[in-house]
């Protein structure tokens, strides 16, 4: 079903590449003569745009009901291209740690894993307080990449140490619920 909450997660998914190319391709604003920093707001502007539909997909899905099982499954993905694509695109030009970026899209396809086992088996594990201040650190921490502002890396690491708290939370999470389930 198609409604403006899996509007606003498609257009997240339509963004994160165009963000990618714009990371990738500074030589398309230098070579129009405008100066390298272009480069950085375009991609700084559409990732922010891209957040901004994260928050509000999910306040319209629950404050007008139109929570659906496609929004349930494309939502978390939307989320995952643009952080992943943002990442490997800093990783890409030097801007970011191979070894952080590893180590964030690890655990992200990790816990979608988990995630996906878990719908299978009818087991509702909501995101953590931990999971979702990882996500807003890692959202500034690629802000200050993007920019190429101080306290970049910094923040990147500092979003490293959320994620694997945070993906060790769910772990323990998934863990219970399966406990749960097997004692009913």
């Amino acid at each position: 079903m198609l409604n403006i909450p899996n509007i606003l997660a498609f257009s997240r998914i339509l963004l994160a590449p165009i963000m990618f190319w714009i990371i990738l391709n500074p030589d398309f604003f230098t070579d129009s003569g405008y100066h390298i920093t272009w480069n950085y707001y375009a991609a700084s502007l559409l990732f922010v745009l891209a957040s901004v539909t994260d928050f509000f997909d999910g306040y319209i899905a629950r404050e007008w009901n139109q929570m659906t099982m496609l929004g349930s499954i494309i939502d978390p993905l939307a989320d995952k291209m643009l952080i992943i694509a943002a990442f490997l695109g800093l990783m890409m030009i030097g801007e970011a740690s191979a070894w952080a970026i590893y180590i964030i899209i690890i655990r992200e396809l990790f816990i979608t894993g988990i995630r996906t086992v878990a719908v299978s088996e009818g087991l509702d594990i909501k995101a953590s307080l931990a999971g979702k201040v990882k996500t807003v650190v890692q959202m500034i921490a690629i802000g200050f990449l993007l920019m190429h502002w101080p306290l970049g890396s910094t923040l990147l690491w500092f979003a490293v140490v959320l994620t694997l708290y945070s993906g060790f939370e769910y772990l323990y999470g998934f863990r219970a619920a399966i406990l749960k389930g097997n004692n009913q």
